[in-house]
């Protein structure tokens, strides 16, 4: 395990119907795939044509996936809101959680999209909403 652990919090516009429930299986099937092989871990949240995800692992780790998505068809607009060193994971356990939107969700979706968002608020809802789903 590293020892040099990062977050990054991205969003990104779909290519595509993302509410699509074959899109969204197939993304999730392959970051889970990806991510486990990489020991990433995370959450993606789907919502009216966005995307909104939380990773964390080791950099190198990190900048090779963000490499993939830059020529991932599925993705287009691609934004890092924040990328920086965290002591611990988050989402520990969790190659790729997909949260559902509930309406608290849907205004932290669309205030991080707009610059607005705090970006740890919007981590840590994303983790609640994990936590929940898990219960």
């Amino acid at each position: 395990m590293s020892l040099n652990l990062e977050r990054i919090l991205y969003t990104s516009r779909a290519r595509g119907n993302a509410d699509s429930l074959l899109m969204q299986v197939d993304i999730l099937a392959t970051s889970q795939r990806n991510n486990a092989r990489d020991d990433l871990t995370g959450a993606l949240l789907i919502h009216d044509g966005r995307f909104l995800q939380v990773l964390e692992g080791a950099a190198q780790d990190l900048d090779r996936l963000m490499t993939r998505l830059a020529g991932d068809p599925r993705h287009d607009e691609v934004v890092v809101i924040e990328r920086k060193p965290i002591p611990a994971r988050g989402f520990s356990g969790w190659a790729m959680a997909s949260v559902r939107v509930t309406p608290a969700l849907e205004e932290t979706l669309r205030a991080t999209v707009d610059g607005a968002g705090a970006p740890q608020q919007t981590v840590e809802r994303m983790q609640d909403a994990v936590l929940a789903q898990a219960a």
